[in-house]
């Protein structure tokens, strides 16, 4: 999705949908940069009438989703943009197996965002992925995929004014096949036994339990690619883990292990009209289990010098706190947390913070209208989520 999207759904039946988009960020840009400047109301809104005709501000689509049988469904999307040449083509199929998900996925073209914000656009592209699917707080799972791309990567929109900025690798043309396998494990060191308010139902079920816990991953994930993708596996930073290359073709193999742990505390039923939810989490993930253990292993005497090399052993850390306000609405802050230690001033920031009002839909049982805003990203977004945990 662009930036600076307001986002409103029309259902005409339980099949076909019109989806609206206004950029937002373009049209208060547009309004800023305006010679105009007005002193009478009418005069303002004169002003902003003529903005708003602005045919590149807007964006029509319609999806539809087919149900084909009991466990399949076929969805349609189609975009049209003002300022590009053709629209955005989506179809995904979905098959729920007993104890597995198939999905398969083809765009065209793709629309994708790296990790510093800035938006590409994939000629064409082709994913499967199966899935294993299971709900008990210690498993196993894994997962399967394909990913074919073709085409040269263009950047969309330059929101971080990196003019130069190189198209990731796992976009380049190519085939990519990966396999991941974990295993979880979830405790529950306190869950309340008080008592519920009686006739009262609590605004989300499934935040309705004050508890503290923690859970665990452990995996392996293992990656071969052919085409100008292979080389995903290339980094500066040092070995991203066992990774081989074959002379005379586009090709590598990657395989290296990850982890990550995570920390829940709530307190509150999310039943009486003010403050009875408050709820915090906390994960770190270690992306890269060998590029770790090099690091902790190999260069422990570098934590008393000034090395920059002893940042590679820092995990991703990611925080999340959502407290209620009155009633069904809630405001919540997810954020990723980094550690320079090349700012002693300020080693600790949060590049990317995420802000978001929540309204928890009751007579759902579990089911919440979303308002995100990523400053960063400059976008708004509106959207429905159902049975989360």
């Amino acid at each position: 999705m662009g930036q600076g999207f307001v986002v409103v759904i029309i259902e005409f039946c339980r099949l076909v949908f019109l989806l609206g988009q206004f950029h937002l960020q373009r049209f208060v840009s547009s309004v800023k940069s305006s010679k105009e400047k007005p002193k009478e109301l009418s005069s303002w809104l004169k002003t902003f009438g003529r903005h708003l005709q602005q045919k590149s501000l807007y964006a029509l689509g319609i999806s539809s989703e087919f149900q084909l049988g009991v466990d399949d469904t076929l969805h349609f999307g189609l975009d049209a943009y003002e300022d590009t040449e053709k629209p955005r083509g989506k179809a995904v199929f979905h098959h729920k197996f007993p104890d597995h998900d198939l999905k398969v996925e083809a765009v065209y073209p793709g629309h994708f965002v790296d990790t510093t914000s800035n938006y590409w656009d994939v000629p064409f592209s082709v994913a499967v992925d199966l899935a294993s699917v299971t709900t008990s707080d210690s498993s196993t799972a894994y997962h399967l995929s394909a990913h074919y791309t073709s085409g040269s990567p263009k950047q969309f929109e330059n929101i971080q004014n990196q003019n130069d900025r190189v198209p990731p690798p796992t976009l380049l043309p190519g085939l990519a096949f990966k396999s991941v396998f974990s295993y979880r494990k979830k405790v529950d060191i306190w869950r309340s036994e008080a008592k519920k308010l009686k006739l009262v139902q609590p605004y989300d079920i499934f935040l309705s339990n004050p508890h503290v816990s923690a859970s665990g991953i452990i995996g392996a994930a293992a990656t071969t690619a052919f085409g100008d993708n292979s080389a995903r596996a290339q980094v500066e930073d040092g070995s991203p883990g066992f990774f081989l290359q074959a002379s005379g073709i586009k090709s590598s193999f990657l395989a290296d292990i990850f982890a990550s742990v995570s920390f829940t505390a709530q307190h509150g039923n999310f039943q009486r009209l003010f403050l009875d939810l408050t709820r915090f989490q906390a994960r770190l993930d270690f992306p890269s289990g060998f590029k770790f253990l090099s690091a902790a292993t190999g260069r422990t005497h570098l934590l008393n010098s000034q090395n920059p090399a002893i940042q590679t052993i820092l995990p991703n850390a990611t925080l999340s706190l959502q407290q209620q306000i009155v009633g069904p609405v809630s405001f919540r802050v997810d954020s990723g947390i980094t550690v320079d230690l090349k700012n002693p001033d300020r080693p600790i920031h949060a590049p990317e913070p995420v802000f978001a009002l929540e309204y928890a839909l009751k007579v759902l049982g579990s089911a919440k209208a979303v308002a995100w805003y990523f400053p960063k990203r400059q976008e708004f977004v509106a959207e429905l989520r159902f049975f989360e945990t």
